[in-house]
Formats: structure tokens, sequence, C-alpha cells
């Protein structure tokens, strides 16, 4: 629009796909190299901030890393646009401790031996420069603190510690003589020794070692708490209040209620357990604190329902506030069904409007406030129908997948087979679908020409053995491979960064952008201004009639 300073704005669309690129990988295995199984990592998380974060491997290890990038590198300003990043620069991690969590255990009244494996890995509130998380296997929780404690160190004394003896004290004789203070002696015969160790006629006083604090930092893990004997069943959840003081645990049939400052005792506050065992229809899969509301929670359940309940209707939550939950379409049930619709995780949107759930063939966004079905479903693992007898004997139909959320709630993402990953757009009117890899190429899959014309499922079902693991072809032509899966990934709560887990190595992909005020130009002269202060030439004539291109061209002409 021409006039005045107004400019109206063109109806706001979906948002652009984004260009996926490879940032870090840690941990990365050459050709033929040999995982070993407690080096597989089985949890990942990010703190709130987007700061740090926390894996945990199936060896009961927890490992941290920590953002760099927003600390001052001296990189110009000049620098940084060559790159097409904003001036914050794109996140960058790096290595910064690691502390065993969990020990193998043996539980002598049940006769079961409890793995060391991290289930769950949960970000607290920090305080002062402390980092405190939550991590738990099959039977026990814990509540870690991390932070950096300057070294103690051992002042020096009047006494040379590599002349002293022992203990630093000098030897004694069989046939002890009176001596002078501090070590004089009256006679010569400890002149040898007085040479040595002391000056002529002692020491003027005596100085014992003094512990002092020097400047030198270094990381310490320290367990404030231990939760524990409080599940029969393996807890498959854990999740932080937004209170700061209280999180949740949950096993198959119970939800349990800790305050972060009492491990001797806990609430149950969901119970599905039936009086009679054979009357068990459903079991729990996940558990989840609302985000800011500390009064609700949801969880999961294997016939594919979400439960919504608040906290504030009573003690023992057995009956809930909301249920989300999908019908099957008639005559599509089989023996797979019920299976193929448990329900293996669920994720709050940041702001807590949406709940993101995840079964095996599907990505279903949830509205809390629509519960008559799901607003978004998205087809994740579809062209593998055909093959659920094959999943079912290798087991494979029983893999757990996780999803996540993007800070601004635009896209959601999860994980499948061959290390591959599927970022989806589930803003109004987006088509957005893409499939990753977890790899330094993760665009490579859909670049990649299928080297056979793609064919019916049908007769790849029939191509494969049954029960075999023998890699398979997708529709799009790509190989898959069951012995290869993504099960763990999150999403940087601020940024389009998503940290992912294939095996034992932990990839870093990111979208890559350009300069926000080059986004608004059109392609060609953002290319234009991008090249000419690449080549140092600020001197740059434009002929446009459009008034607000021109207005953008000048503003962006000054930054350079």
């Amino acid at each position: 629009m021409h006039g005045g300073d107004e400019v109206v704005a063109a109806p706001a669309g979906p948002p652009q796909p984004l260009d996926w690129k490879f940032s870090q990988v840690f941990g990365e295995r050459i050709a033929g190299e040999e995982v070993q199984e407690v080096d597989i990592i089985s949890a990942i998380e990010f703190d709130k901030t987007g700061d740090h974060l926390a894996t945990g491997d199936r060896g009961g290890r927890v490992v941290l890393f920590e953002r760099t990038d927003t600390k001052d590198h001296g990189v110009s300003r000049r620098d940084l646009e060559r790159m097409d990043y904003p001036i914050s620069r794109h996140p960058e991690f790096r290595y910064k401790t690691e502390f065993q969590s969990h020990e193998p255990e043996f539980d002598y009244l049940k006769s079961l031996e409890i793995e060391e494996k991290i289930n769950k890995i949960r970000w607290c509130q920090t305080a002062n420069s402390a980092l405190f998380l939550l991590s738990t296997n099959d039977k026990t929780i814990k509540f870690w603190k991390v932070q950096e404690k300057k070294i103690k160190k051992i002042s020096d004394m009047n006494l040379d510690p590599s002349k002293a003896v022992g203990n630093g004290s000098v030897s004694s004789s069989s046939n002890p003589k009176p001596c002078l203070v501090n070590g004089g002696s009256f006679d010569g015969s400890y002149n040898n020794l007085s040479n040595d160790f002391f000056p002529p006629g002692g020491l003027p006083s005596l100085r014992l070692p003094v512990v002092v604090t020097s400047q030198e930092t270094n990381l310490v893990a320290r367990c404030r708490r231990v939760y524990g004997h409080a599940h029969d069943y393996h807890i498959n959840s854990i999740s932080s209040n937004s209170d700061g003081e209280t999180f949740i645990s949950a096993d198959d049939l119970r939800i349990n209620l800790w305050n972060l400052e009492i491990s001797s005792q806990s609430f149950n506050i969901v119970d599905v357990k039936p009086a009679n065992m054979e009357d068990l229809t459903e079991v729990i899969t996940s558990a989840e604190f609302h985000p800011t509301h500390c009064n609700m929670l949801a969880y999961s359940s294997s016939k594919g329902s979400i439960r919504l309940i608040d906290l504030r209707q009573s003690a023992l939550c057995d009956s809930h506030a909301k249920l989300f939950d999908e019908p099957e379409p008639p005559g599509s049930r089989s023996f797979f069904t019920e299976i193929i619709a448990s329900i293996s995780d669920i994720k709050f949107s940041k702001d807590g409007r949406y709940i993101l759930s995840r079964d095996y063939m599907t990505l279903k966004l949830w509205d809390i406030n629509m519960d008559s079905g799901p607003v978004a479903t998205f087809q994740v693992h579809e062209y593998l129908r055909p093959k659920l007898c094959d999943l079912y004997e290798n087991d494979s139909i029983f893999d757990k997948f996780e999803c996540c959320l993007s800070g601004d709630g635009l896209r959601v993402a999860t994980g499948s087979y061959s290390n591959l990953f599927r970022v989806c757009g589930c803003a109004p009117g987006s088509t957005e679908s893409t499939t990753l890899e977890a790899s330094k190429n993760p665009m490579r899959r859909q670049l990649q020409t299928p080297t056979r014309p793609s064919r019916p499922l049908s007769s790849i079902a029939r191509v494969v053995r049954r029960g075999s693991e023998t890699p398979g072809v997708d529709m799009n032509g790509n190989s898959f491979d069951f012995t290869t899966k993504l099960l763990h990934l999150a999403w940087h709560p601020t940024e389009n960064l998503i940290a992912c887990a294939a095996a034992n190595s932990l990839y870093i992909e990111l979208k890559a952008k350009m300069n926000p005020t080059l986004q608004c130009l059109p392609k060609f002269i953002a290319r234009v201004f991008i090249d000419a202060n690449v080549r140092g030439n600020n001197d740059i004539d434009i002929e446009t009639t459009d008034d607000t291109a021109l207005n953008t061209i000048n503003q962006t002409r000054n930054i350079w």
C-alpha cells in the first residue's frame, strides 16, 4: 500500500517448510564399529532454557551437554551475516560432564534383576548456578545436583614435604636425646637431619597445613535424594511439576506423587489395578504434568486413550476430568488393533493447550478443550501395515517411539526405523511433512533416487520372509531396517533444533535460516546484498517501483 507510514500486511499463511541441516554429532561410530549395549542412549531431554541437554544410556550413565554459542566468541557482525545466520548464532553444544546414576541391582524378594538402564530424565528448577535433574531406572528414582565447586588445596608449610619421612615427620631414634624447640639438638648427632629439614636453631614457629580454596573449579554431581520402594512394576514415566516442589512417577498400574524434599513417602493418586488381575484390560503407558497448571496432569493407556485429571477434585483421581479417545472405524478390528493403538508417549505443548500422542502407526494432536477427537493425525508407519505379522514376530511392533513439539507449537516430530525421523507441520493449512535421517546428511533420504521402481506394499510383504530382519523398502523406494531405530528425540524449547539418539550417537539437526532482515526481501535482492557484502561493495543500485520493498532495501543497506 502506498501512502503514509502504513503497510498492509499480507494474509498470514502456513509457515514455510524448514530446510534442515546437520549441526553436531557426539559419539559417532565409524563404519563397521560394534556398538556396546551399555552405550546405547535410552533417554534425552532439554532443560526449559535450552542451554543444557541431558542424555541417559543403558549403562546407567547420565551425560550433560551445555550450550556455548550464547557466550561472546568475538565474531564480528559482518562474519555472522556472511554465514546467513542471525546475530544470535545457531545453537552449539559441548560436553559438560557425566556421572554414574544407577547401578545394576537384584531384588532378592522377587528374584528379579534390576537393570541400570536410564528410562527417563527430567530437569528440575535451578537454584543459583546449580543444575537439578531426576533420573530413573525400572525401580528407583534419583534426584541429582550438579554444581561447579572450587578445588581446595593444601597450603605450603615451613617443612619441605619432598624431604619429609613417612607422613611428614622426622624419623625417631631408639635412643631419644633431648632436643631443642622445633627440632634443634644439644649435641651434633642430628646435624644431618637439621641441615636437611630444619635451619640451624630450629624453626621460629610451627605452621600447620591450611586448606585454601583455589580459583580452579570442578563439576561435581551429588545424589541429593533416592526415591525407592514405591513401584511394584517398571517405571515408565517421571514428570516435574510447574510448582518446582513435586513430581510424579508412573508404572503400568499406578501413578505416585512425590515431594522433592521427602523421599520416605509418596502419595498414590492413580490406581488402575483391578481387584482381580484377570479383569485387567489396560495399563498406563505414559504420564505428564501440565506445563503451567500444577493441579493438572495427563496419562495415556494401552487402549489408545488419554485421561486428563485434576488433583483438586479428589486425593485419589480414579475419575478423570476429560477423556480423549478416537473410536476405531467399523470393520477395521484385527488381532493387531490393540497393540498398534497403544500410546507410547505423550507431550504437552509449551502453552499447555495441546497434547501430542504417539502410537505405533500415527502421531495425533489433541486440543484439551475438545475431547471428540484429535485435531490432526499424522501417518508415520502406514506403509508398514501389510508387515504387521513380521513386526509381531520380531517384536518390533512393541517398540516405543517418543514424540516432541516445537517451542512455537507449529511442528511435531517423532522417530522411525533406519534412524529416520519425521517432522510435520501442525499449523492450520500446513502440508509440511519431511522425513530426515539422523546423520551428517539429514536430507539424504529425500534426495536419494531409488535404485528400482517402487512396488506395491503387498508384493514387498511377500518378498521379505516372515520374522526376517532383512531390510525392506518403504513407499518412497528407500530401504528401511528394523534393527536400527530412532526411539528418542527432543526439540529445543526456543530454537528449531532437534536432538535425536541413534544407538550410541547423539545427532543435533537444526534449521538453516537466512538473516531475518533478508527474509522479507525477494530472493534475488537478498542474494545481491549477500554477494555485495562478501565482495565488500556497498554501492548497490536496484530499481524497483515497490515502496515497501524500497524501504526494506534502504533498511538493509544501513545494516552494512
